[in-house]
């Protein structure tokens, strides 16, 4: 019991050190950006903005920025392949000086229903430190794929036109004979 308080505690510590060390480089915001739908649904796109700003007193070299997705529904948490989701792979920026921010919009096209978490990770080449955004929340609403305006004229209409050709291909008979 000791000894696995002690590793805790000890875990905790080291990760405090990271955590302070890494504060120090890059910090990573990120926000929907206001021109999205309030309620997205199916085949429309999101964009969202984070901007990476060098935190620390000297530049920062080989900077680079990521997005990911994560489907966060009851029994279907997974991590997306964010290929079919139509969605930039990765930023970089060859140095970010003191105080410089790099601003990237992020566009993505939802093509699954659903509750999903996106967020930004940063990495600089000199530090062995991930940064991340906060996350952001959104649920994409499942897109009807019949629309029933649709689906009359075409069964009314496709045997009304066969219906309409033997007609006239038996009238055409008729009249040669």
């Amino acid at each position: 019991m000791k000894k696995a308080t002690l590793a805790l505690l000890l875990g905790c510590f080291m990760l405090g050190l990271n955590l302070a060390g890494a504060a120090d480089t890059l910090s990573v915001s990120l926000v929907p950006v206001a021109s999205n739908p309030p309620s997205p649904q199916m085949g429309d796109w999101l964009k969202f903005r984070s901007v990476i700003k060098n935190s620390a007193g000297q530049p920062t070299h080989g900077v680079v920025a990521w997005i990911s997705l994560v489907q966060v529904d009851p029994g279907k948490e997974q991590p997306v392949d964010l290929e079919d989701w139509s969605a930039h792979k990765a930023v970089t920026k060859a140095v970010l000086r003191p105080g410089q921010e790099l601003s990237v919009d992020w566009p993505m096209r939802l093509i699954q229903s659903g509750s999903y978490r996106v967020v930004i990770s940063a990495v600089d080449r000199e530090t062995a430190h991930v940064m991340t955004s906060p996350f952001v929340d959104f649920r994409v609403r499942r897109k009807p794929v019949v629309e029933s305006a649709r689906i009359l004229p075409v069964a009314l209409g496709v045997p009304a036109v066969i219906l309409g050709l033997i007609a006239l291909r038996r009238y055409r008979r008729r009249d040669r004979a």
